[in-house]
Formats: structure tokens, sequence, C-alpha cells
């Protein structure tokens, strides 16, 4: 397909509503931030910090500024910026506090010991735990417990910057607010113990806290139950030594604490029988109503962050399930293509594939060629054709051109062409009005920037043999591949379009037979009304309909034609995006064909399911895959992360390799395909983001003129040039009947004429003169012979 502007009657397109490109991409942007946001939120809170074992973080530093009546003081710790002060709980009193939760499976169990023994406990959580399991964060407050929190993700605060500090507390306490509605004043530091263990580094870290509202709680006992020292262990490790009070470190999480539940149901009953009552911190050391009531502010925002951090979580779970489905389908379509391509080269080099066919096609052909501002490349096109080993007409539909496209044509008085000019109607209206002036059965049709090869028409028409093939597919390769934009047009021709094909031909559900190369029965498409210009996918719109009215759609991978690519991003996102645009109204005008039986129902079935799973959806899902993938470079594992990315680029580079084989290209150009991924790719996914906004929000695009480069030229004698680097022009070999001169027919406004030119006209024009069997045109009565 090639770009073309069109001006389409306004009748035929009536009211509809106009939705700016800006919008799409206001919308598409502000999702893309929330999704980004949303993951780095959620991979900072899981995966940048965690709960480990309390002696992690080794030997602390040096105490010089730690006061010394904090080293010999209470564990709780108020007024740290100011004038220090130190509590201790009361003789005989315990008070019982657990690190790390909630966990789902102890926390409940610990607090169900707790009720039977009416023992009242102290509960330091961790955010993420909060966000995970608020409904453990309301029992723990509907019982009678203190919350206190142990920041967000668990790290050790005296390593952290000042602001990420205020954020472990800031949102912890966010997250509490939310969860159960209160806030609370009381704080332990991850891997704290007792006062004696404080370094310089943690007193920054508790002056810190306190200018920001909090009382620090250390421990003066600690059960060690985070080792899984054993039950018995604990025991002796929780049991104080005389009857001062103590606040006792035990965890309901970060691990298997089985041992923890155990040790409790033995451990409250003694103590109680040793005459030790049980409080919380607060009541234990005095201090009035450390957990309030949060505010209506702050009870909003905390249920906005665990409302967040928990879609985040299920975001990451979609992700990650939506990144190996991907993988699975990617791979499953890289095996199915490659088996039906290998089957399909198989049957060819058998021979059977063009014996089934039926004798030789040798019958005239009428080649159209719809041209809108062409001057660049229609002499290269034109000429081409007439080089072309099996007998042609050549009608150039002029639509209405500015650069005096049709001027040009007739100015080469070239044997065999005729010019039909028509005011600018679109290229579907070109299009149908060369098929009602073509005088043969068998119809091609070509772009006015694509050139053939000497024995393209001739091994296109081939098919047509079978009276069952309705359209044939041809071969369409790039020819201006110089740079990088233009290699990575070149490998997706060979690697996507040319392998799909030979799975559609031979799934006998081909959706597409390309502008620039493909020809058509002339009964099958006036049967059909000709060519519809209701989608800007007007090849693949007709080639549907051959489909549906139960018309065999074949691929000739020999009938090769060259064409050129868009040469910078913005001409090939015009193209791609009329491209997919008109794909997807194509799809929605046949989805009916997935409900039908026989030809149509092959292409509903299994050529539309595949352009809904491959093209539409994949694309879609893509972005969000390559988001994740950062993602998991981040804060999940980037060996795996890179693993599964190489992998899925060797994937990619074995297909490219037996595409490339198969088309008999040189490999030469691959060598940029993982940089393709990184641009080419991003840049194709937004095409098909940008036309299913467009499509949904019911806007409609105009046809879109490509800028021409002139890089085409006409036949010159040399065979065709494929090296990878190739920038210039693509010269196929001329037949034997243009290397001297014939009969040609020349095609003025006086009417058709035979001459025989002279050797020296010949000499002095070589490319001018080829054989071309004599057109008999018909009379039109809306279009004028030029």
């Amino acid at each position: 397909m090639t770009d073309r502007r069109r001006t389409a009657p306004a009748h035929r397109h009536g009211r509809t509503r106009q939705t700016t490109p800006r919008t799409h991409w206001l919308l598409l942007s502000v999702l893309a931030v929330t999704l980004s946001t949303a993951l780095l939120l959620q991979g900072y809170t899981h995966h940048m910090f965690g709960i480990t074992s309390d002696d992690v973080t080794g030997a602390r530093g040096h105490s010089e500024a730690v006061p010394g009546q904090v080293v010999r003081g209470g564990p709780v710790i108020a007024n740290a910026a100011g004038a220090v002060h130190t509590a201790r709980p009361r003789d005989r009193t315990i008070a019982l506090t657990f690190d790390d939760g909630p966990d789902p499976v102890w926390t409940p169990r610990i607090l169900d010991v707790l009720r039977r023994n009416h023992v009242r406990a102290t509960f330091f959580v961790v955010g993420t735990q909060v966000v995970a399991h608020p409904e453990l964060v309301r029992r723990i407050v509907a019982d009678g417990h203190q919350i206190g929190i142990h920041t967000f993700t668990h790290p050790d605060l005296s390593r952290l910057a000042p602001w990420q500090r205020s954020l472990e507390l800031h949102e912890t306490q966010l997250a509490v607010a939310g969860a159960a509605g209160v806030t609370t004043a009381l704080l332990r530091p991850p891997y704290s113990s007792q006062n004696d263990a404080l370094s310089d580094a943690d007193w920054s870290v508790l002056k810190q806290a306190d200018t920001a509202g909090y009382v620090t709680v250390l421990s003066t006992q600690d059960a060690e139950d985070w080792q899984r020292p054993g039950v018995d262990r604990i025991l002796a490790n929780a049991t104080p030594h005389g009857h001062a009070g103590q606040i006792l470190l035990m965890h309901d999480a970060g691990g298997d604490r089985s041992q923890t539940v155990t040790a409790l149901n033995t451990l409250i009953p003694r103590l109680k029988a040793q005459g030790f009552q049980f409080a919380t911190v607060g009541a234990a050391v005095g201090m009035a109503g450390p957990v309030q009531p949060a505010g209506l502010g702050e009870h909003l925002q905390g249920m906005a962050l665990v409302n967040a951090l928990q879609a985040g979580d299920w975001i990451v779970r979609l992700l990650g399930v939506l990144m190996y489905a991907a993988g699975v389908i990617s791979v499953l379509r890289a095996a199915v293509v490659v088996i039906t391509a290998r089957r399909h080269r198989r049957l060819r080099r058998a021979g059977r594939r063009s014996a089934s066919w039926g004798p030789p096609v040798t019958e005239p052909v009428s080649v159209i060629v719809p041209a809108y501002n062409e001057s660049a490349g229609i002499e290269a096109a034109v000429r081409s054709l007439l080089a072309s080993d099996h007998p042609v007409e050549i009608i150039v539909v002029d639509d209405g051109s500015t650069d005096g496209t049709g001027h040009l044509v007739e100015s080469l008085h070239l044997p065999g062409v005729r010019v039909i000019r028509q005011e600018n109607a679109g290229k579907p209206a070109a299009l149908n009005t060369g098929l009602a002036a073509a005088t043969c059965d068998l119809v091609v049709m070509v772009d006015g920037d694509t050139v053939f090869e000497p024995g393209t028409v001739r091994t296109l028409v081939q098919p047509f043999a079978d009276p069952r093939v309705g359209a044939v597919s041809g071969n369409a390769k790039v020819v201006n591949r110089g740079g990088l934009l233009g290699r990575w047009q070149h490998i997706e021709y060979v690697v996507g379009f040319n392998l799909d094909r030979r799975l559609f031909d031979l799934a006998e559900c081909m959706p597409t037979v390309p502008g620039a190369v493909g020809a058509f029965r002339r009964r099958a498409l006036l049967a059909l009304g000709g060519v519809s210009d209701v989608t800007l996918a007007e090849d693949t719109d007709l080639t549907m309909a051959l489909c549906r009215a139960g018309w065999r759609v074949v691929y000739e991978e020999g009938a090769v034609a060259w064409t050129e690519a868009p040469a910078s991003l913005n001409a090939l996102w015009r193209q791609r995006y009329r491209w997919c645009y008109g794909t997807l109204q194509a799809m929605w005008k046949h989805r009916g064909a997935l409900v039908q039986r026989g030809a149509a129902g092959k292409l509903g079935r299994r050529g539309l399911v595949y352009l809904l799973l491959f093209q539409v959806l994949l694309p879609l899902l893509a972005p969000v895959v390559d988001i994740f993938a950062v993602y998991g470079l981040v804060f999940l594992d980037p060996v795996r992360i890179t693993a599964l990315w190489l992998g899925f680029l060797l994937l990619q580079l074995g297909m490219g390799l037996y595409a490339f084989r198969l088309d008999g290209e040189r490999p030469g150009p691959l060598w940029s395909l993982p940089l393709q991924q990184f641009v080419y790719r991003q840049l194709m996914y937004l095409v098909v983001i940008q036309s299913v906004f467009t499509a949904v929000s019911g806007s409609r695009l105009r046809w879109q003129r490509m800028e021409r480069y002139g890089s085409l030229q006409a036949p010159t004698g040399a065979e065709p040039s494929r090296d990878d680097d190739t920038t210039g022009a693509v010269q196929p070999e001329p037949h034997e009947a243009a290397r001297k001169p014939q009969p040609y027919e020349a095609v003025t406004n006086a009417g058709p004429y035979t001459a025989a030119p002279g050797p020296e006209a010949y000499e002095a024009h070589p490319q001018s003169w080829s054989y071309a069997a004599p057109p008999q045109p018909t009379p039109h009565d809306t279009t004028h012979w030029y």
C-alpha cells in the first residue's frame, strides 16, 4: 500500500466527529505516566528493600554523638532533637512488641493467643504489609492493641538520605490511617535493638523522627525468635531476670513464626504466674494517647495510597502474565510462520504448486497505474512495465495531479500506454476508472512509485490458470534501503509481510493484496462493484471482499516489484497510520466473515483472528510489556529479564535469517535488528495505538500522499541491485524485445497509430522502445483519452 492524498466527496462522509490527535496523545501520555508511576512506586515499596534478619547490617558505627543519658536511659526516647528524656516500663510490667507484620498467617494466630490470655500488645507494622493486609491492621486496633510504625519498606534508616527517611515514615503513617483510621506516634526503626547499640547515624535518625513528631521505642529484651532457635530457647530469651519492667521484642512476620506462636502460649501464663502483668508500650511507660483517630484528610489520603498500591500489585501480576503470554504467543507465531513457510517453499520447489494452476497463462494483461503527483517516479514505473516479457496494456489514471504527472507520461510517447485524466476523486475512483477502461480480463494494479522486473507480470498472472483464483499478491521489496530506517523497512517487508503472506496463502485466508503489486480477475472485481472507497485500505478491503465472495487469493513470491519506502520518520508515520487505520476499518467491515462458511469463514476465523491477535492486540500490549521489562531490569532480576530479551531477539534473528534466505536476500541488514527494537518497533506500536484511538473516537482520516524521492529508475539492462546498502535505482533486466526496435503504439489526442522507428531513434533513446500488445480502447463517457 502507498500513501495518496485524496479529496473525497463530502456527501460520502457526512458529518463525523473530529478528535484531535493531540487529545489521543494526551490520554496516552497520562496512561503511560500513571502506569510508570504505579510501577515505580510498586517497585520501590516491594523490591528496593525488604524484611530481612535483624543482624544483616553488621557492626554499628561510632557513638560519640549519642547522649549519655540515652545510652544509660530507658528504651522509650522522646524529644531527641531537644531536651531528650527517656522512659522505662514499670516494674513487673512486660510490654510485648511484635515487628515486621502484619502477616496473613502468623499475625492472626498471635492475636488469637493474646485474646485467649487477655493480653494487650504493641505491633510495629511495615507499610507494605499494611497495604497488603489492611484488614489485619483493623483487627489489631479493634482488639485493643497499639500500633506503631516500622517504616514502609523495612530499610536501615541510618543508611538513607533524609528525604527517604521522611518518605518512609510518612507513607507508613498514611497506610495505617487508610487501613485502620488511626495515626500513631510510636516508631521502632528496623534493625534497632537496645540503647547502648545506638550509633551516631542511628541518633541522627532519632532526631529527625522526633522533629516529625515520633517517639522512638527500642527494646530491653530480645526473644531472638527471628533466628528460629527453638521454642525452649525463645522462652529462655524472653524470660526477665529480676523484677524490672521489660519491652520484649518478638516478630509476627518475616518468615515462619510457628515457634513464636508456640512459645507465647507458654510464656504468657508462666510470666503471669510469676507476678508479671502485660501492657502496651504506652500504658507501660505512662504515655498518654500515642494512638489517635486520623483526620478525614489523612484517612482519605491513606485509603488512596492503599488502593493505589494494591492496584499496582494487581498490575504487576497482570503484566507478568501478559509478558509471558506475549512470549508464548510470539514463539507460537514464529513456529507456525516458519513451518508454513517451509511447506510453502517445498511445494514451490517440487513444482506441485505451479503445476496445480494449470496450463501457462499467455493472454494479455491490463496494467492500471493510479497516479496522483507521481512525477518523481512515474516514468521509471511505466518503463519497467513496458519492459515486461508478457503482453500488457498500460493505463495511467491521472487523478487530478498538480505536478504534471499526466503531461510527463504523455511527453514520453511510450507504446501501449494510455493516459486517462480525471478530477481528483481518490485512489479507489482512479482504480475504478482504469478498471472500466481495461480491455483484458486479467488486471494488474501497481502504484506509481513501483517498478516491475521483466518477468513480474508473467509470473504474477500464472495462478489465474486455476479458475478458482480471483486475485494474486506479488512480492513487494524496498528499493531505498540506505540508512537505518531503510534497512528496518526492508527487514519488515521480508520478515513480516512476506512470511505472513506465505502463511495466509496456505491457510487460504489472504487478507491483503498490496497496492504495489497485485493482479485480479476483472469480472470478479466488477461483480463486487469495483474498488470500494469506504476504507483507507482499499487493497485490504477489496481482498477481503473477494475472499467473502468465494474467490481464492494466493501469494506468488516470484512476482517481484520494487517500491519506494518512506525515508523519514514523519513520512513513515503517515503511511503506516493510514495502513493500520484502513486495516481496522476493513476488519470491522468484514467482521461477518467470522460466522460464515467456506472461503469467507476461512478469512474470518483464520485471517481476521490472526490480524486481531498479532496486528492489533499484541501491539497494543507491547508498550506495556516494554515498560514492565524496564521495571524488571530496575527492580527484579536484570539477568533474567536480559536473558528473556536476548532470547526474543535471537528468535527474531532466526526468523529473519530464514526469511532472507527464502527471498534470496543478503542477511547483512539484520545487524540492525537489535536497534529496531528500541525505535522502529515502538513507532509501529504507537501507530496501532493511535489508529485504535482514532477508530474508537469516530474520527476519519484523509488520504495522505507520501513524499517521493526519485530513487526509482527505468530499466537499463542491469540486473536489479539487491545490495544491502542500495540507495539508488533498481534496474530490472529488460526482455529481448526491448533491445531492438519494434512496432509500437503511441496514444495521442488523435488516437492510436503504429509506426516503425529507425535505428537512429533506437540508438538515441534505447529505453523508449519496447513491445506491447496494441490496446483496443473502448469509449468512455466520463473520461478523456490522451
